[in-house]
């Protein structure tokens, strides 16, 4: 069928009835047809108004199939996928595993192996599909609570740096390194090139170091760091963090599943609740391994890098840094910043910095409700050593964690995360945030 044929297509939408194979069937049948019609068309950049309309009323009615098949079965779907959740896929694993079980449910690897070729405004906006179906996980008490669980479990790569570290005291992983000092672990962003932005070579690397740090049992309490930078505006200094790379997202290398989801399931929710070590344990104390942070600011922390403060312990800064959350100027989610910034600094002040893109200078009365001290430069690494001792205390870790429970609800954290997994995915292939970022590609310099 060509696309012309769309609008009849369109009108014969899946009959579900409630049975898992058969709607499975159903549901495969549908999306196989409209993927020959997507076929029979251009590629997107070669696309032209009434090509591009056709594409869109194609992904549309896929979607509205795949959401409407996923209310009835969700629960059952995530079971089979997960050995009645006997067994702990992570994300990547579970969306792949989906793909092979349910043609037509998520894209296949195939698809997103096509979609890696392109820049992010010349895909088809697969991540999409992707983004429902892990809303859809999450959205279930069931299902969502265990994918919580699964994405909380130490990595295989963790686990196979955990000897040396023990050891040594010192791994030095692609974009990061982390150092045992004393009872403390200094993890430090080393992504020069960039200003510490973020990247998913980064990402992958900084849950690989959360993991070491909380499966060692010399290191009482972790320390973020941003290491010395490349750019000639800060040659030689120390930057947190700049945020998203989003000369990466203009290129389509921000995965949806491994950064976007990735990094709030994964080791930024760590830092929060702790490491799972133990599913089959009674009560969560038992079933975790959790320890303090510190986060040390120089110069500043944008965009990711302020959504990291905001499920950190303390906070110390020197004063000339300032933290800010430029979604309104990027265009995309800032991950939980919209949820915990505005229990850290009240609703007013989040909608100027979320909405408005107000920055924040540590050394003013707003920049308090983000940080705790502002040390002069060559203080930091005293001010660390104090926080290490205070927050080393033995009462420190149980404390928190019930802070974490008062504050963040396990179920509150799922439920924004069903949204945002939705939502987040939309806006990176929105109309605005592919121009914004084009735009300061070309203003750059960079050339194709």
């Amino acid at each position: 069928m060509t696309a012309t044929g769309a609008p009849a297509w369109e009108a014969a939408a899946p009959s579900l009835v409630g049975v898992l194979d058969d709607d499975a069937r159903e549901l495969a049948a549908y999306v196989a047809v409209g993927e020959e019609m997507l076929a029979a068309l251009p590629p997107k950049a070669a696309r032209d108004d009434s090509q591009r309309q056709a594409a869109d009323r194609i992904h549309t009615a896929c979607r509205a199939a795949r959401r409407a098949f996923l209310a009835l079965h969700v629960d059952a779907v995530y079971d089979l996928l997960t050995d009645d959740r006997t067994s702990h896929p992570r994300l990547p694993a579970l969306v792949s595993a989906a793909a092979e079980r349910f043609p037509g449910l998520v894209p296949s690897a195939a698809q997103m192996g096509a979609e890696l070729r392109h820049a992010q405004a010349d895909k088809e906006g697969r991540e999409i599909d992707q983004g429902i179906f892990c809303a859809a996980v999450l959205r279930s008490a069931t299902a969502g609570r265990h994918l919580i669980d699964a994405m909380l479990m130490p990595t295989p790569q963790a686990l196979g740096q955990l000897a040396d570290f023990r050891r040594t005291g010192v791994v030095e992983l692609g974009a990061v390194l982390v150092e045992r000092r004393g009872h403390a672990a200094e993890v430090t962003f080393r992504n020069a090139h960039c200003l510490n932005a973020e990247d998913a070579g980064l990402i992958a690397d900084l849950e690989t170091a959360v993991d070491l740090v909380l499966l060692d049992d010399q290191v009482r309490v972790g320390v973020l760091r941003g290491g010395e930078v490349d750019h000639p505006r800060y040659q030689g200094r120390r930057v947190f963090s700049a945020g998203i790379n989003l000369k990466d997202l203009r290129n389509g290398a921000i995965p949806l599943l491994e950064f976007l989801l990735g990094r709030e399931l994964g080791y930024i929710n760590k830092m929060c609740r702790g490491l799972l070590v133990d599913a089959a344990a009674g009560p969560w104390s038992e079933r975790t391994v959790a320890k303090p942070w510190i986060g040390a600011v120089d110069s500043f922390a944008i965009g990711g890098g302020m959504q990291l403060l905001l499920v950190l312990d303390r906070v110390i800064a020197e004063p000339d840094a300032y933290f800010s959350l430029p979604a309104a100027e990027e265009g995309i989610v800032p991950g939980l910043g919209n949820l915990r910034l505005t229990r850290l600094a009240g609703a007013r002040l989040a909608r100027q910095v979320i909405l408005g893109g107000r920055s924040i200078p540590a050394a003013s009365a707003e920049g308090r409700l983000i940080c705790d001290e502002v040390v002069a430069p060559q203080d930091m690494p005293d001010a660390i050593e104090r926080a290490v001792r205070e927050l080393g205390a033995p009462a420190v870790a149980a404390n928190r964690r019930m802070l974490t429970l008062a504050e963040e609800p396990l179920d509150v954290f799922r439920e924004y995360l069903a949204e945002f997994a939705y939502a987040q995915a939309l806006r990176a292939y929105s109309d605005d945030v592919l121009a914004k970022v084009e735009r300061r590609w070309q203003r750059s310099g960079a050339r194709r």
